[in-house]
């Protein structure tokens, strides 16, 4: 298992990797074509916003499965160890549950909504670029996932 996930953060990585290369890319042509030709491409702003949204999505599954999300560890740190960290750990979990659920559910009917919708410059379907929302939710829930079969491991020691 711990060979699967492996693989998916070196897939996010590089597909984040790529994608805000791309994004500075398009970002620098825009900025050269408006200063020295004195004209733009349409769409090389709007292809970098929607690449944008899909790198921060992509990188919060990325950090949630480093356990590197914003997070204030005093309380934590204090009671590591104990009975009461291990609650704390179970209910961060399920905090953590509840919030990505409601954005899996949310961003999928934000997609389903959005298919009617046309990008003017690229002329693709908006639902392309919010569907980024719960691919993102569900890759957070299998990092969440994994968290809990660390709490159910540490919950079995701390009984014996």
């Amino acid at each position: 298992m711990d060979a699967l996930f492996k693989k998916l953060r070196s897939v996010l990585y590089w597909v984040s990797v790529t994608s805000m290369t791309v994004m500075l890319g398009l970002i620098f042509m825009q900025v050269v074509n408006r200063y020295i030709f004195g004209t733009t491409f349409e769409w090389t702003e709007e292809l970098a916003r929607f690449l944008f949204v899909w790198v921060v999505f992509l990188g919060s599954a990325l950090i949630m499965g480093e356990s590197g999300h914003l997070a204030v560890q005093l309380l934590p740190s204090k009671l590591e160890g104990t009975a009461a960290g291990l609650a704390l750990e179970v209910f961060v979990n399920l905090c953590s549950y509840a919030f990505t659920m409601l954005l899996l559910v949310q961003g999928a009917k934000m997609t389903s909504v959005m298919t009617f919708q046309m990008a003017p410059g690229l002329g693709i379907s908006m639902s392309i670029v919010y569907s980024i929302i719960p691919i993102s939710a569900f890759l957070m829930i299998l990092y969440l996932l994994k968290d809990t079969l660390k709490i159910f491991k540490k919950i079995r020691e701390h009984r014996a």
